[in-house]
């Protein structure tokens, strides 16, 4: 398997606590991954420390083979990585084209998307290009959030509950955005609470419990996990 993510017996602190307690996953390149879990798990830390976000790590984290654990958050970018917070980042200065530009370009990486290419995908961007970005729906502030990291040439894509709260014809079309990205090739891994949009999107599912993977599947072996994810997730 050639990995774009390899994660090996990482731990993570936010101050004085705790959160992940060797946490080991690997994610294939071109594969979409998703972290099932219920809040205060430890995805979005794990999310945070493959940026170099959260404060002490020990352990190990490949991106295409290149350990990255003590390099400073913007020599990880540089590594291929685009991480989607979930609170999305937009700047209400800025128009929404202005906030599509922002994020430089990242050496190293192949060319990423072209603004043509990106209001192409999302159409709602390009009619509200001249809007401030804080007056966009939730939904457009979204994809909005997710287009910025496009235009980069980040390859490996950390998305952090990108369709809590949003309509459902804005899911879908996230939805719609996530498969077409897989089949450009980009490697995807997705914090989600919505059960209903990761399961048709992912190739596999690692569940966190505790700062822990405690277990991994394909997506061909979901069916058969269900009632032992509804026992523990609540899904």
């Amino acid at each position: 398997m050639d990995k774009a993510l390899e994660i090996v017996d990482l731990h993570a602190w936010y101050g004085e606590s705790h959160i992940l307690h060797g946490l080991n996953l690997s994610v294939a390149k071109g594969e979409v991954v998703t972290l099932l879990g219920r809040n205060g798990a430890g995805r979005t830390t794990a999310l945070r420390s493959i940026m170099g976000l959260t404060g002490l790590r020990n352990g190990s984290i490949k991106i295409n083979g290149t350990e990255s654990v003590g390099l400073p958050t913007y020599k990880i970018a540089h590594l291929g990585v685009g991480y989607c917070p979930e609170e999305r980042g937009i700047f209400s200065a800025l128009s929404t084209e202005e906030n599509l530009m922002l994020p430089p370009m990242l050496s190293g990486t192949k060319r990423g998307m072209s603004v043509g290419e990106i209001y192409e995908m999302f159409p709602n961007l390009a009619e509200r290009r001249s809007s401030p970005g804080t007056r966009l729906s939730g939904g457009e502030q979204q994809m909005l959030a997710v287009a910025r990291i496009l235009r980069t040439g980040a390859r490996l894509l950390l998305l952090d509950e990108i369709s809590e709260g949003l309509a459902p014809v804005i899911v879908q079309a996230l939805a719609r955005m996530i498969l077409t990205l897989k089949k450009r090739g980009f490697t995807i891994v997705m914090v989600e609470q919505n059960f209903r949009f990761a399961a048709p999107l992912a190739d596999r599912f690692y569940v966190v419990q505790h700062g822990q993977a405690i277990d991994h599947f394909t997506a061909a072996e979901l069916e058969e996990k269900k009632p032992a994810l509804h026992e523990l997730l609540g899904v």
